[in-house]
């Protein structure tokens, strides 16, 4: 059987090497829709093997571990979500990648971190109002940094709103002392946060950043995202001071447990068809959850399209 194996840039060193593709959540989705292939085992978290399995319906969809989940899953209650949809039923509602089947099928348009911006903006450019769910984090950042008004769903991702701004500025004080000082972060992180970011940005343009970044070499970069993206990173760029900022004093650590649940073992054994299959979902979710991930992906083809020419 041929088998396709994809992890997400949060897993860890040793289960990015065993991967075909090493991506972002929007880079992933692309390539799964491209492959055609027998088995695909997605080394990440839940929803993302759920949106290949609806980009390859044929395909046998493997998750190493079925307790890889997302703290912005498990907070939302899909019928709370279904009475907040309905009482803004006449907004657009755009949901972040970072949510289950059932909730992308309550969705007008799917969204990326890398290309909410674009997508949201083309919405209000046609003269519509939006609704904007689970990220809590995401939503406010989007608010302030354009003005708009939408309503956002209250979730977070657990791992990012561990950031605190209070270590981060104590952090950089002293970093200045030593050179110019850089902080990226990632918009899942709280708004004080994002809004001392020298860069706000997904984890792919995050990288791309810091592969492109031609300052003094003694500067330090902060990175406020999952401590999996810099193992990406100091590879591509490694005479770069780059450091995990900080999420208390004294720790600058900060995994994602449900991405941690996908060990090499996890991954053979996967690859062999042994794991948490993805066969749960009717034809009736895949179709109605479908139509807003194909509609992102089509803004999102034709955006590149635009870049290349």
């Amino acid at each position: 059987m041929n088998t396709l194996t994809l992890a997400h840039y949060y897993t860890t060193p040793d289960v990015q090497a065993m991967a075909d593709y090493v991506g972002d959540s929007l880079e992933l989705a692309l390539i799964a829709q491209r492959e055609q292939t027998d088995r695909i085992v997605f080394a990440g978290v839940q929803f993302m093997a759920e949106t290949t399995k609806m980009l390859n319906p044929a395909a046998q969809v493997i998750l190493p571990d079925e307790r890889a989940t997302c703290s912005l899953v498990t907070q939302t209650d899909i019928e709370a979500l279904k009475q907040w949809r309905e009482k803004y039923h006449d907004h657009v509602h755009v949901s972040y990648i970072n949510s289950s089947a059932v909730h992308k099928t309550l969705s007008d348009w799917i969204v990326t971190s890398r290309n909410v911006d674009d997508i949201i903006a083309s919405i209000y450019a046609e003269g519509k109002q939006v609704i904007f769910s689970p990220d809590r984090n995401m939503g406010a950042y989007l608010n302030y940094q354009y003005g708009y008004n939408m309503p956002v769903w209250d979730a977070v991702c657990e791992v990012h709103d561990k950031f605190k701004d209070e270590q981060i500025q104590y952090m950089i004080e002293h970093a200045k002392a030593d050179g110019d000082v850089y902080l990226l972060a990632h918009p899942e992180s709280p708004l004080p946060v994002l809004k001392r970011a020298d860069v706000v940005g997904s984890t792919k343009q995050m990288l791309d950043w810091v592969n492109k970044f031609n300052g003094d070499i003694r500067s330090t970069i902060y990175i406020a995202t999952e401590e999996g993206l810099l193992h990406n990173m100091r590879t591509l760029r490694p005479e770069l001071n780059l450091q995990q900022a900080p999420i208390y004093s004294g720790c600058q650590c900060n995994a994602c447990p449900y991405m941690k649940r996908n060990t090499v073992d996890l991954v053979k054994r996967a690859k062999q068809g042994e794991g948490f299959e993805i066969d749960y979902l009717d034809d009736d979710i895949i179709e109605k959850a479908k139509a807003p991930i194909e509609r992102m992906l089509e803004f999102s083809k034709q955006q590149m399209e635009k870049t290349a020419a």
